[in-house]
């Protein structure tokens, strides 16, 4: 195996794929926390107007909570193999909504139940 070969092969390591991955998925939680961001977020996915302030104050617990964990490497399975198939760390549509679901999951459960 030549040099180059074996720098791809070892670019993307479990660690790094999962630190990639954690990024992404927290940038994304913060971007949530903000109130207005949430609201316009909340109105366009589930056609909702108004959040009552509790229902934010638990989403938002709930968020920072997320903040905390570590990522489901089952859920990003997809983008895992995308990565070290494509040696790239470059999010196309269908990899975002695997983030955006995480996010969802908590925002259903405060809307919806």
């Amino acid at each position: 195996m030549n040099p180059m070969e074996d720098i791809k092969h070892t670019r993307w390591t479990d660690e790094t794929i999962a630190e990639l991955i954690l990024k992404v998925r927290n940038d994304l939680l913060k971007d949530f926390l903000d109130d207005r961001f949430l609201k316009v977020y909340v109105n366009e996915q589930f056609k909702i107007r108004e959040l009552s302030h509790i229902a934010v104050e638990f989403i938002r617990k709930d968020l920072k909570e997320l903040l905390q964990t570590p990522v489901d490497m089952n859920h990003y399975r997809s983008l895992i193999t995308h990565i070290r198939e494509t040696d790239t760390a470059s999010l196309s549509e269908g990899n975002e909504q695997l983030f955006y679901a995480d996010v969802e999951k908590v925002l259903k459960r405060h809307i919806y139940e």
